[in-house]
């Protein structure tokens, strides 16, 4: 395959950061160019589809960060002029303009300013991509939600944000003012069969070269892995024994730095598609069989004759299906792309933004960190997020050191030089990737995938006759975690008592009778043997009482009012409201609303049917029934039969919940959907949505 060339703009803008004093617009290009912002205040004429723009004396600032030959990542920085600040609760308009050699584009010459263009980033009869920076006396209305996965089962509820913005782009009362990407941006660990191998040749034409993997495990470069490791569905085994990943789905598991990069460019704009598509870059699963794209674990030769075919089928099946899925992916990619230019996104990873076993227990992260391999995959896979979400969501807290180090790889990404391990380094000890978005209230986004802390004392199991000891599920975020959280929450300028909106991608109140059932009825297969820590999801803050204590005893320490929590992961959605109660006197109400998944619905299979019946039992004896809790002196979290039950019991905490309902006079939504929250003074409205049709 020759070198692939790219058009000008690989995706975006996108707004990131906006407040008073400062607005940032990311965006990725295939070349280096001067990027300059103009900004306008817009506002309404007599006619309601009229508007005058008035040019605002701004400052540029444009940081860009070169990942490649032809990937470059900017960060266009836009300030008032003396010292004086942008209007709040006001409609405000930008262009960009691109300087390349002689060439001079903005958005409007490349396009994207046309209703008439199929890629048009505006609304209505305005002229161009637009946004409002809140008012804090007035109400705020939030779009949330995570978890979605380009094959994933289902339509992409994320495309009906953009109907909202659509709808309400000049009802400036209505009109959403920030949108939260709360994990699972992309999935890095579950790669679709037809898209594994378009991600990697797009990957190698915007880097500019291959990673020498072999570098770093010295047996790749020999068969059958030289060759494996180019074919569809042949890296699961390179995944658990030279990286030490535990993944069931890493049979196209991301590695190097372009895919992942590719990825991200898939997930937000339609140009790497129209790409690949004009390059012939897709192909059907009888030309990859054709041409040795595909591996299969079975040889086509006896004795392994009718295993292989049977394999075929299911690959055929599996490839077929998730084609389909790709492909109605697409359609609506350009909603998201006008979206995500018109709302300020602030983002946090979750895990399968790099693996979906992601630190998920001691033994993992030593295993992994003992592997060159693996090393490098984590460490690709966080400098991608930090170039495509990190970076955007708080600029000023990525030292010059860092940026220096991330330079400095990224001059020969791939190569084991004097830069290599310094970038590992940086990015495996990195612990600042939590942050405060300047929304109304503010949001503390947590990072709970990096900081966790792994308690190895006895943990007493019991199944059926036998009675075993196994280790806790990790805490997940220990005590340094607490003490960067808590001091990055104070410098942001956010006072104790103020309303505060916390973003946890897993839920700290789950949907009890889900988590109970994994507890109860499948965590208990320890006893017999069984490595279900990293087969199923055992990463609900509560099943470590000690880390959901400390948790829940900080934020009563802060004392937000009101306290908000907004989670995703768990593909359901739901809302739980609570009341908890420390032996100490001390209070926190808690108000936590869970969207999952856009797209991704997982509900399906032997699992998910148990799960459903599960719930159907059990929501109507939860359904407008306050339910008490109390935490005994061992961490222990239990039901007690009425409120009063907790006088007798010794307790570090107690605490009463009560799941609201949502529709149809169910407490849970497990269709793909997104969430809405409209905060005011006096009030909270949540609403949730499933896909719109077109």
């Amino acid at each position: 395959m020759n070198r692939i060339n790219f058009p000008l703009l690989l995706s975006g803008p996108m707004l990131r950061r906006t407040e008073p004093t400062r607005i940032t617009i990311w965006i990725a290009t295939s070349h280096n160019c001067e990027i300059q912002a103009k900004l306008y205040k817009i506002t309404m004429k007599e006619d309601p589809h009229s508007f005058y723009y008035q040019p605002l004396v701004i400052q540029n600032d444009s940081n860009t960060i070169k990942l490649g030959d032809q990937l470059y990542i900017h960060l266009i920085n836009i300030t008032p002029c003396n010292e004086k600040e942008f209007p709040v609760g006001t409609l405000l308009g930008y262009n960009l303009f691109f300087k390349l050699d002689s060439d001079l584009h903005d958005l409007e010459s490349l396009g994207l300013l046309s209703m008439e263009h199929s890629n048009s980033l505006i609304y209505g009869e305005l002229k161009y991509p637009t946004f409002q920076i809140a008012n804090t006396a007035d109400q705020s209305r939030i779009i949330y939600g995570s978890c979605r996965k380009p094959h994933g089962k289902g339509d992409d509820t994320l495309t009906n944000g953009d109907h909202i913005l659509e709808k309400e782009y000049n009802h400036l009362k209505n009109r959403p003012h920030a949108l939260f990407l709360m994990g699972d941006q992309i999935y890095a660990d579950d790669v679709a069969d037809p898209l594994i191998r378009v991600l990697s040749t797009l990957g190698k034409s915007l880097i500019g070269q291959d990673e020498q993997l072999h570098e770093l495990v010295p047996q790749l470069s020999n068969p059958p892995y030289h060759t494996a490791l180019h074919q569809i569905n042949c890296r699961q085994f390179i995944m658990e024994n030279f990286c030490q990943f535990t993944s069931s789905h890493a049979q196209n598991h991301l590695m190097k730095l372009g895919e992942f990069a590719a990825m991200y460019l898939l997930s937000w704009s339609p140009v790497l598609w129209e790409v690949a598509q004009e390059n012939n870059l897709f192909e059907s699963f009888e030309n990859a069989l054709e041409e040795n794209h595909l591996y299969f674990v079975f040889p086509n030769e006896d004795p392994f004759l009718k295993k292989h075919r049977t394999e075929e089928t299911q690959l055929r099946n599996r490839f077929e299906d998730q084609q389909e899925a790709l492909i109605s992916f697409q359609h609506t990619l350009w909603r998201v792309r006008r979206l995500l230019a018109n709302i300020p996104t602030y983002m946090i990873f979750d895990d399968h933004d790099i693996t979906d076993d992601w630190n998920i227990s001691a033994d993992w992260k030593q295993n992994v960190h003992c592997s060159p391999l693996g090393r490098h995959v984590i460490a690709n896979g966080l400098s991608a997020y930090w170039a495509f979400q990190g970076w955007g969501n708080d600029p000023d807290s990525f030292h010059d050191d860092f940026i220096l180090t991330m330079n400095s790889y990224f001059k020969t990404p791939g190569k084991i030089y004097e830069f290599h391990e310094d970038w590992v380094n940086l990015l495996w000890n990195y612990s600042a990737w939590n942050f405060v978005a300047p929304t109304h209230p503010n949001a503390l986004f947590l990072d709970t995938r990096t900081q966790r802390g792994y308690d190895l004392e006895p943990n007493p199991v019991k199944f059926g006759h036998l009675i075993s000891e196994t280790i806790n599920c990790p805490s997940l975020i220990d005590e340094s975690g607490w003490v960067s959280v808590t001091k990055c929450l104070y410098d942001s300028g956010w006072k104790s008592g103020s309303p505060l909106m916390i973003v946890s991608a897993t839920p700290v109140y789950g949907m009890g009778l889900i988590e109970s059932f994994l507890h109860d009825y499948v965590y208990p297969l320890r006893v017999l043997g069984l490595e279900v820590q990293t087969s199923f999801d055992f990463e609900a803050w509560k099943y470590n009482g000690k880390g959901f204590t400390e948790f829940l005893l900080l934020a009563a320490e802060w004392n937000p009012s009101p306290c908000i929590i907004l989670s995703g992961d768990v593909h359901y959605a739901s809302s739980v409201f609570s009341t908890v109660t420390f032996a100490s006197g001390l209070k926190l109400e808690v108000k936590q609303f869970t969207s999952s998944p856009f797209k991704n619905m997982s509900f399906s299979g032997i699992w998910g049917l148990i799960m459903k019946l599960v719930i159907g039992m059990n929501s109507l004896s939860r359904k407008n029934k306050m339910i008490n809790r109390i935490c005994t002196p061992s961490f222990y979290i239990r039901r007690v039969k009425e409120k009063g039950d907790t006088k007798s019991n010794h307790f570090i905490w107690k605490d009463e919940l009560m799941y609201q309902i949502l529709k149809k006079e169910s407490i849970i939504e497990t269709k793909n959907n997104i969430g809405l929250l409209t905060i005011t003074p006096v009030e909270m409205k949540n609403s949730l949505e499933t896909y719109q049709k077109e």
